[in-house]
């Protein structure tokens, strides 16, 4: 498919592909978009392959009209929000609707392991690599990404995955620093932190053609809206560096970058013991 429609490819990120997963973008009108995707559908069809069009979603970013898209006489989708790698779009550019996405999801991974979670025959250091190796992990799935911190909602999740398992209720009153010192594991919030420090050593150690590097340096057409102005991803970051103390010139260092950046878990204490 990649060499079928390469010279139908516009320069990424305005057109990526992933395995069969294909996001085309548009920033003039719905018309080039509606005629970029009926390029591809006849593409493929030449090529003995076909384009789901009733799987095919077709998503307007920013105020909404009534624009459509028609591929064959039949109408596409009109979405306010989809799902692409894992990750949730959305119309308005909110970081939200992914955030409570992974919320879910990470409950669901929860329950999966809940077994193992809140056996008391087992020792608590091992429930916390359990945890810290397959729950935290699909919390922060895309994290590194959000231009906010949306810290709140998977604060959360995570002091309540924590206390479950110890029986303790909000009548307890233990504090979230003593349920963590027990798990032997470092906030939540602390580790988003770290990833997306992570994330961006990569960005710039990136050659200057990737897809990431072209995104970071991405100038769009328009201006921002009047009040305060939502955080970027790179405000964000520029806050990260600062909470470190280090510049972009250390992430061209990837083991001084990487021990500046890492938060490590600290040990844990077996309260069974």
């Amino acid at each position: 498919m990649d060499t079928a429609t390469a010279d139908l490819q516009s320069p990424h990120p305005w057109s990526l592909l992933y395995a069969d997963d294909v996001c085309l973008s548009e920033t003039e009108n719905c018309l080039a978009l509606q005629t970029q995707t009926q390029a591809w559908k006849d593409r493929l069809s030449e090529n003995g392959m076909r384009l789901n069009i009733k799987k095919t979603e077709y998503l307007e970013c920013g105020p909404q009209t009534n624009s459509a898209i028609t591929i064959d006489g039949e109408p596409l989708t009109k979405v306010a929000q989809f799902k692409y790698l894992g990750s949730l779009v959305t119309s308005d550019c909110e970081t939200l609707p992914d955030a409570r996405l992974r919320v879910n999801t990470a409950w669901m991974k929860w329950h999966q392991v809940s077994g193992v979670l809140c056996d008391k025959r087992i020792p608590i250091y091992l429930k916390a690599k359990v945890y810290k190796s397959i729950v935290r992990p699909v919390a922060l799935y895309g994290s590194e990404c959000w231009p906010a911190t949306t810290k709140q909602a998977l604060h959360t999740i995570e002091m309540k995955m924590l206390r479950w398992p110890l029986g303790l209720t909000r009548l307890d009153r233990a504090r979230n620093d003593d349920v963590r010192k027990q798990w032997g594991v470092t906030p939540i919030t602390d580790k988003m932190q770290e990833a997306r420090l992570r994330w961006y050593g990569h960005v710039v150690r990136s050659d200057k053609n990737s897809i990431a590097k072209t995104a970071q340096q991405l100038d769009l057409e328009g201006n921002r809206p009047q009040g305060r102005p939502k955080k970027r991803w790179m405000d964000r970051i520029k806050d990260d560096m600062k909470a470190v103390n280090v510049t972009p010139e250390d992430a061209l260092d990837r083991k001084k970058w990487r021990k500046a950046c890492k938060i490590a878990d600290p040990a844990s204490r077996d309260i069974n013991r």
